[in-house]
């Protein structure tokens, strides 16, 4: 019969094919995995995405306070930033070490401002040498903010060597500069305006870092200026655990190379952003992370850089630093980098 032949054929054809078992533990772990790497990749891109082109700035004036005090603010980035925070509707304290270049920077801000803008300015050598002359100068920062509601402190302002040099090449007046600027005064103004920012519960403290110090594993030719920017990060970081219950964010900012008169390169391009372009991405991050990198490409080559190994890294860095260090030798003499 037909029928009955068909039927043992199916049942012969069912017969030969084996059960379908459960796969090993060892190939669910591995998709377990996989997945979860995929899924953790897409979703620090899809936040990375959003902090660097979607996520908006907060209103510093109304969240912080009206007055910003930014040091260094005579050149580069810390002119820069006192543009945009004045073309947000916040006052300035605009600090400084040349009378002259602190009132051109208060012109162009009063000319780039909302007309009710104030401006006072200090004059403060953040590199001088004496402990009294120091505590003068912070005394005068104090003095200029005062009796005002001050929301935000932007310590801006940096020293590094001449050009690329190793340590014991270094003379000792300029390496002791270096941490009298980027350590010592940015301590000390810190000390002086962050208990006036806890006081009234609210209020922002910048300090502006450095990929010397995070996104590379050394930076030989540079130590004290890496060491000392690392020490910002570290203070910074670590002031934000502290003060956050006080309404107050500290934050460290990491630029790369911006063209600025500090950096060894020249003129901006795709990666080195002009002192403006990294003004107004470093404004949109203030109150967010502790430590963070404003401007989206920086961001690349922090992530760039990760992928490769330390030891490619700073031999990288050496020999770049070497190349540098005997260019301006020969340039400007045995000295030029001392």
């Amino acid at each position: 019969m037909p029928a009955e032949d068909e039927m043992v054929l199916l049942a012969a054809d069912e017969a030969s094919w084996p059960i379908s078992s459960p796969p090993p533990a060892w190939f669910a772990a591995l998709v377990a995995i996989g997945l979860y790497i995929v899924v953790r990749s897409a979703a620090t891109f899809l936040l990375w995405l959003h902090r660097a082109f979607l996520r908006p700035g907060r209103d510093l004036a109304g969240w912080y306070g009206t007055w910003a005090v930014v040091t260094g603010a005579t050149d580069g980035i810390g002119r820069a930033v006192a543009l945009e925070l004045a073309r947000a509707g916040l006052h300035l304290v605009l600090v400084g070490r040349s009378p002259d270049k602190l009132a051109r920077v208060a012109k162009e801000v009063l000319a780039a401002a909302p007309p009710s803008c104030k401006v006072r300015t200090v004059e403060f050598d953040l590199a001088v040498t004496g402990d009294d002359d120091a505590r003068r100068g912070v005394a005068r920062v104090v003095a200029a903010v005062e009796g005002r509601d001050v929301g935000v402190l932007v310590n801006n302002a940096g020293a590094t060597y001449p050009c690329a040099a190793y340590f014991h090449e270094v003379e000792r007046p300029v390496w002791e500069a270096v941490l009298r600027v980027n350590v010592e005064a940015a301590t000390r103004i810190t000390r002086a305006l962050l208990p006036m920012m806890a006081a009234k519960g609210r209020g922002a403290v910048v300090n502006v870092g450095s990929g010397s110090s995070v996104v590379v594993p050394a930076f030989p030719l540079y130590a004290v200026y890496a060491a000392s920017k690392a020490y910002v990060d570290q203070f910074s970081r670590s002031l934000s655990v502290e003060y956050k219950q006080y309404g107050v964010d500290v934050q460290c900012q990491i630029p790369l190379y911006v063209a600025t008169k500090m950096s060894p390169v020249k003129g901006a391009s795709p990666f080195i952003p002009s002192p403006e372009e990294y003004a107004r991405a470093a404004l949109r991050c203030i109150g967010y992370e502790a430590r963070c990198v404003p401007y989206w490409r920086h961001s690349v080559q922090w992530f760039l850089a990760s992928l490769m190994p330390d030891a490619v890294l700073n031999h990288w860095r050496l020999q770049t630093g070497i190349r540098k260090r005997n260019e301006m030798k020969a340039l400007l003499g045995e000295k030029a980098c001392g």
